[in-house]
């Protein structure tokens, strides 16, 4: 491809997403394909030559869109939100553009600084204190496993790395049932072994860790000679929104010396609505915050921020300086390669440079607010719909519900079916989890483009089908 058609094609994509956006509405949510079709659609072996463009973008067309979830879909209430509004696409077109390794300061000097600059802009808008510092992470699962490796690490007195577990005393680190399942890998993952994770019951409207019970813990273990290392706490956790009292947990840390890591993936957004921030009181007080301008804030995946309160911790743990990295001549400059786990890095920090600059905090708090303020109006009116209860009530923008089942109907299983009817029929997309082990029906609102109309449709959508299975 020349430069010629290198511009062609470009301009050609760009008007494709245009289009692919404004017609979203018309779309399915979820794509109505069976498993194996794309894949039995995709020829066997690689082509021996060069094939025209033309023939490329008609087989993306023709095979790829049909098995595409659309997650940029206004109604699309699963899972969390994956949002990539507008403006954050067209700085990653230019990031792909330029595709550069942005490892270094040398390697890209305005990549790192531009890091370090929205990283503050954001820690400001969240209402965080100064002595925060920060990196833009690929995922919340690369910051918790890096808080965990500090945590190993600060625990065995930097020995770690270099000697490796064998011989140690077993470290074990804490946290309730409701945070996300990248915690357990990690903990495999820094060879901490599942079994040293120690889960301490979560109970209340929010799902709380009992505070009393993490206590108890770190005694008894610490009188069994294990060796407590650190706690990870959970603001607006994937199932059903559970949060920490981390104020609470934050006390237990200190008084323990303990790494405190907080996981607020999906709500850390809404912090920049002061309204909220109690939430997370006492966050102030944590070693590490994770929160993803990716889910419900707007900036295209993959960008997610990891705020330290000691970054030379953070750093001797996972840096490593060979010579062919070092940059010769300059002292105090930030290679935040040696912030993550993966030498290479992309320009992360340019589309939330552009997202912030072209909405403005404004736009973005009332995006959150009236999700929230949607959400909560659904849930009052399925909890008040016949045959409907609601399992757990609004965190933010999440709430979970339960249809009644038929006489002789095993009540999971018709839960099961209606979720799965619901997204079949395709103008909508729920996900299913478990409370006290029965299935629940997951409702969030969080897409960029959702509108109070298509909450409203939702709830017509729901209950029609519902009576359909009755």
């Amino acid at each position: 491809m020349n430069n010629e058609e290198f511009r062609q094609w470009s301009l050609r994509a760009a008007e494709w997403g245009a289009d692919y956006r404004a017609g979203l509405p018309d779309r399915p949510v979820r794509p109505l394909v069976e498993p194996g079709d794309i894949f039995k659609s995709i020829e066997v072996s690689p082509p021996e030559r060069a094939e025209p463009m033309d023939t490329i973008f008609a087989d993306f067309e023709e095979k790829i869109l049909p098995g595409m979830t659309h997650w940029q879909h206004p109604r699309f209430f699963a899972y969390f939100p994956a949002n990539a509004a507008p403006v954050s696409v067209v700085a990653e077109y230019l990031v792909s553009a330029m595709a550069a390794q942005c490892m270094l300061w040398q390697t890209s000097p305005a990549a790192t600084e531009l890091e370090t600059r929205v990283v503050d802009w954001m820690r400001q808008a969240l209402g965080l204190p100064e002595g925060f510092s920060g990196v833009i992470q690929d995922s919340a699962s690369s910051a918790t496993l890096a808080a965990v490796l500090t945590m190993r690490e600060r625990t065995l007195d930097w020995q770690g790395n270099k000697k490796g577990l064998s011989g140690q005393a077993r470290l074990r680190i804490y946290s309730s049932d409701q945070v996300h399942t990248s915690i357990d890998r990690a903990i495999w993952v820094a060879g901490i072994g599942e079994d040293n994770l120690v889960r301490i019951p979560a109970s209340g409207r929010f799902r709380a860790m009992d505070t009393t019970a993490l206590e108890a813990a770190i005694l008894a273990d610490k009188k069994a000679g294990l060796l407590p290392a650190g706690i990870i706490a959970c603001v607006g956790g994937t199932s059903t929104g559970g949060t920490d009292d981390i104020a609470g947990v934050a006390a237990i840390a200190k008084r323990h010396g303990l790494y405190l890591h907080v996981d607020a993936a999906w709500a850390g957004s809404a912090m920049i609505c002061e309204e909220y921030r109690h939430f997370w009181a006492g966050a102030a007080f944590a070693d590490s915050i994770v929160f993803n301008p990716h889910k419900w804030l707007g900036a295209q995946f993959d960008c997610s921020i990891q705020f330290l309160r000691d970054p030379e911790s953070h750093v001797r743990t996972l840096a490593i300086k060979p010579e062919y990295l070092k940059t010769h001549g300059h002292d105090g400059i930030i290679n935040y390669s040696e912030w993550s786990v993966p030498l290479g890095r992309r320009f992360r920090a340019l589309k939330l440079w552009f997202l912030l600059r072209a909405y403005g905090l404004d736009n973005l708090r009332t995006m959150i607010r009236n999700h929230v303020a949607w959400s909560e109006g659904l849930a009052e009116r399925i909890g008040g719909e016949p045959g409907f209860e609601l399992v757990t009530e609004p965190m933010l923008s999440l709430f979970s519900f339960q249809h009644q089942a038929p006489p002789g109907v095993d009540p999971d299983e018709h839960n099961l079916r209606l979720v799965n009817a619901i997204n079949d029929d395709g103008r909508i997309y729920l996900t299913q989890t478990r409370v006290n082990g029965r299935v629940a029906i997951r409702f969030q609102v969080g897409q960029f483009e959702t509108t109070a109309a298509d909450v409203d449709a939702a709830f017509g959508i729901i209950t029609e089908i519902a009576r359909t299975l009755t």
